[in-house]
C-alpha cells in the first residue's frame, strides 16, 4: 500500500511516521527544499515556534519507534512580561514564587484564574485534544458534563478581567490560536494552563532541531521525501482522490494526507472555500547578532492592548504593538500580531524598521543582519497568512474543522488549521492521530488515536 503526505512540517512528519509504522510505502511532497514548515528558520534564526509545550506528545511519537527525544529543559521563568510603566512580571513553575511578585489582590486573581484555566483544560482535553474530531454524541456528553463550567455565553475578556496588568496577561494566551482576544470565547482560557501549569520546554537548536530529528527518524524508517515539488491539483474520482499533480508531474497512491492549510487542500480539489472568518497573522523580524545573548522569552505590552486589537480588526498593522522577543545565542526573533491578507499595507521594510526602533528603546540588541517576514511571506504556508486558519471566535468558533474533506474516503486533512488546533504539539497530534484515523477508515487497519 502506498501513501502520499503533502507537507513536511510537524503534522506531515508525524503523519508520515504513523503511516510508515503501519507498513505503508510513504512519500512526502514538500514545496520547499527542507523540512520544518513554519519552523524552517533563516540561516539558523527561528522563524516560528520557539518553545515546546505538552512534550509527552513528541515523546509518544518517537517512543513508538523505540527512540527518545533529545534533552528537553524546562524553562523558568517562563516569560518575562514588561508593561509600559516598567512593571515586570516573570511567572515561574513554582506557584508561590510567582505569587510573591503580585499584590495580594493580584495573587488572589492569579490563583483563581489559574485554577479556572486548569478546570477548562482538564474538562476539554479528552474531547477536543486527545480524541478524534468530536461528533454530536461526544459534544452532547461534553455539554452535559462540562458545558456550563466552560462559560459558553461569556467572552474571554470578561472571564479574565483582573486589573490593568493581569487582564492583558491572561488575554494574550488566546492569540496562540489566532484569536482576537476581545472576540474569543471564555473556553480558550484553557491555553493558559498548558503554559503556566504544565510548563514550557527548550530544546537545543529550537523547534527546527525537533523538525530535523523527526525528519531523520522518518528517513531512517524508509520514508521518501520529494523537496521542491509544489502541488497544483488533486484529482477526484468516485468519492476518492485518484492522483495529484505537482509542478514536476503526477503522483498516485492508495491513501493521501494533506498537512497543508485546509484552504489549500480545498483549492487543489476544486472545491469552494469556506466562508468563515480567518484568524490573525504575524509580522516577524529575524535577527542575527554579533554577540551571544542568553536564552530568553520577553513580552513588551503595548500601552493600550484593546486599541492594538482594534487596529488589527480594521486590517491595519498596529503602530505600537505588543512585542514578543525570543533570544538564543546569536539569534533573535521578534514577532507581533498582524491582520491576515489582503487588508495590510505593503511597506514591509518600513514597518520592520519601525518595530526595530521600538525594540531598540525597550531591549537593545547587537544586530548585524535582519530579515522581515510579513503576512505575505506566511501566506506561502497559511492561506492569506492566517497562521491558524479559522478564527476561534464565538461559541462555535473554537471548534476546529475535522479530518475529513468532502467525504473523500482515502484522504485526511491534518495540521494546525484543523482538529485539534495549531502549535507544534497539537499539529504533531493532528498528524499522528489523523493518519491513524485514515488507516481505520480506509483500510480497516487498527490505527486509532493516541
Amino acid at each position: 500500500m502506498r501513501a502520499i503526505v503533502i507537507g513536511a512540517g510537524f503534522a506531515g512528519l508525524a503523519a508520515a511516521l504513523r503511516l510508515r509504522k503501519a507498513g505503508l510505502e510513504v512519500t512526502v511532497i514538500e514545496q520547499f527544499d527542507q523540512p520544518g514548515g513554519k519552523a524552517m528558520g533563516w540561516e539558523g534564526v527561528p522563524s516560528g515556534p520557539t518553545v515546546l509545550t505538552l512534550p509527552e506528545i513528541p515523546r509518544m511519537i518517537v517512543g513508538a519507534f523505540g527512540k527518545s527525544l533529545p534533552e528537553l529543559k524546562p524553562v523558568s521563568p517562563l516569560t518575562r512580561y514588561t508593561w509600559p510603566d516598567g512593571r515586570v512580571f516573570a511567572p515561574e513553575l513554582e506557584l508561590e514564587t510567582t505569587l510573591a511578585q503580585l499584590s495580594p489582590q493580584e495573587a488572589r486573581d492569579y490563583r483563581r484564574l489559574l485554577d479556572e484555566a486548569r478546570s477548562l483544560y482538564e474538562g476539554a482535553r479528552d474531547t477536543f485534544i486527545f480524541a478524534p474530531p468530536p461528533q454530536l454524541p461526544e459534544l452532547a456528553r461534553y455539554g452535559l458534563r462540562d458545558g456550563l463550567k466552560a462559560h459558553p455565553l461569556k467572552p474571554l475578556s470578561r472571564l479574565v478581567a483582573s486589573g490593568p496588568y493581569l487582564t492583558p496577561f491572561f488575554l494574550r494566551f488566546a492569540t496562540y490560536m489566532g484569536a482576537n482576544p476581545y472576540q474569543a470565547p471564555a473556553v480558550l482560557h484553557n491555553i493558559a494552563w498548558v503554559e503556566l501549569g504544565l510548563g514550557v520546554f527548550h530544546l537545543a537548536g529550537g523547534m527546527r532541531a525537533l523538525a530535523d530529528y523527526l525528519f531523520r527518524l522518518a528517513q531512517a524508517q524508509g520514508v521518501r521525501f520529494l523537496f521542491g515539488h509544489k502541488v497544483l491539483q488533486m484529482q477526484r474520482l468516485s468519492g476518492q482522490v485518484g492522483a495529484l499533480q505537482t509542478d514536476q508531474g503526477w503522483h498516485s497512491a492508495d491513501l493521501y494526507i494533506s498537512a497543508a492549510d485546509r484552504h489549500f487542500t480545498l483549492q487543489w480539489l476544486g472545491l469552494p472555500l469556506p466562508g468563515y472568518a480567518l484568524g490573525v497573522s504575524g509580522f516577524a523580524v529575524l535577527m542575527k547578532l554579533s554577540e551571544a545573548v542568553p536564552l530568553g522569552h520577553h513580552i513588551y505590552f503595548s500601552p493600550d492592548y484593546r486599541a492594538e486589537w482594534r487596529e488589527i480588526a480594521d486590517g491595519r498593522w498596529p503602530q505600537n504593538p505588543t512585542l514578543y522577543l525570543h533570544t538564543d545565542g546569536k539569534a533573535a526573533f521578534l514577532l507581533v500580531n498582524a491582520p491576515s491578507l489582503p487588508h495590510v499595507g505593503s511597506d514591509v521594510q518600513g514597518y520592520a524598521q519601525h518595530l526595530l526602533a521600538r525594540l531598540k528603546q525597550l531591549h537593545p540588541l547587537p544586530i548585524v543582519a535582519w530579515r522581515a517576514m510579513s503576512p505575505q511571506d506566511y501566506s506561502q504556508t497559511a492561506y492569506r497568512g492566517a497562521l491558524y486558519g479559522r478564527a476561534p471566535h464565538g461559541l462555535l468558533g473554537a471548534l476546529r474543522p475535522g479530518w475529513t474533506v468532502a467525504g473523500l474516503r482515502n484522504l485526511a486533512q491534518v495540521g494546525g488549521t484543523v482538529h485539534p488546533g495549531g502549535g507544534v504539539p497539537l499539529s504533531l497530534l493532528s498528524g499522528w492521530n489523523g493518519a491513524g484515523w485514515l488507516l481505520d477508515r480506509s483500510l480497516g487497519q487498527r490505527g486509532g488515536v493516541a
